[in-house]
């Protein structure tokens, strides 16, 4: 099973699924680095800090040749069929240079477009896991994976709509909704399922905040869930969500990600929320 750093992925989390992360480029005022591998997200807020000054990000995904090499070494470790699943085509680049590769790989190497981004992508791996524990071989595995991307939700708040507005990664009304409450000293929450976001809510406080983000999440539906942690600023809104969400009937496991710079590029500091994704547990 492969994935690119933009899954966000906790290590321990990658280990235990046996998850292989690919890096994704980031470069940081001219520098260029590999997400995961030399720079970290500690590393990277620790950089770049929380101020009003972020500095100028720019990501890029994996070379195929950077893929090809991944797929090698696995088969060479034993590997007959490789999962490789990515951040959606309409996001990165990532999945057109894993196809590539995939055409060149010594083993059959199934690519998955998520369509989907950020701990989105591990959910989706999570579910490639899962049919792979089942005894599925890799068709269906992908096929699952790909199927997972329909019943994600997400819901989150952003803390830098500059950076937000320069990535193009929200529809510009929403944006411009975003501009519109802070001016008038509220923050809105985002959210949807399957890829479809909208403004769910608003607060002014953290507490108020939190409370929006974590109606969203389902109740008495078997589920995985995770909250971000991004800067140090975002921590209240972690910390809020994840007492929120403590106990909930149906939450089987919840997931502390730590939001690196891939994603951070694209919405800033100050960014808070999480994922979700309804499991079957049967």
């Amino acid at each position: 099973m492969v994935v690119d750093s933009s899954a966000q992925t906790p290590p321990d989390l990658a280990r235990r699924l046996g998850l292989v992360v690919v890096p994704i480029h980031v470069t940081v005022d001219g520098r260029c680095w590999r997400e995961g591998v030399d720079l970290d997200a500690d590393t990277f807020w620790a950089r770049v800090g929380d101020g009003p000054d972020f500095p100028e990000i720019t990501t890029s995904q994996p070379s195929p040749g950077e893929f090809l090499t991944t797929y090698r070494d696995l088969a060479g470790a034993g590997a007959e069929a490789v999962v490789s699943v990515h951040v959606g085509s309409e996001h990165s680049g990532t999945v057109n240079a894993a196809r590539l590769a995939a055409a060149e790989a010594p083993v059959p190497v199934e690519v998955v477009d998520t369509g989907t981004a950020s701990f989105g992508v591990t959910l989706c791996a999570w579910a490639a896991v899962d049919a792979l524990a089942a005894g599925h071989g890799p068709a269906e595995a992908a096929r699952r994976a790909r199927a997972a991307a329909d019943g994600i939700g997400t819901v989150f708040v952003v803390g830098a709509l500059d950076v937000v507005r320069r990535s193009g990664r929200l529809d510009a009304t929403l944006t411009d909704a975003a501009g519109d409450a802070d001016r008038a000293g509220e923050v809105l929450v985002f959210g949807g399922t399957g890829g479809d976001i909208e403004v769910i809510g608003a607060g002014t406080t953290v507490a108020e905040l939190c409370a929006v983000m974590a109606s969203a999440f389902p109740t008495g539906v078997a589920s995985r869930a995770a909250v971000a942690v991004a800067d140090d600023a975002s921590r209240p809104l972690a910390d809020g969500l994840s007492a929120a969400l403590a106990g909930r009937e149906g939450i089987v496991e919840l997931v502390h990600y730590r939001v690196g710079p891939s994603v951070a590029a694209h919405l800033g500091p100050g960014t808070g929320g999480g994922f979700w994704l309804p499991v079957d547990t049967g």
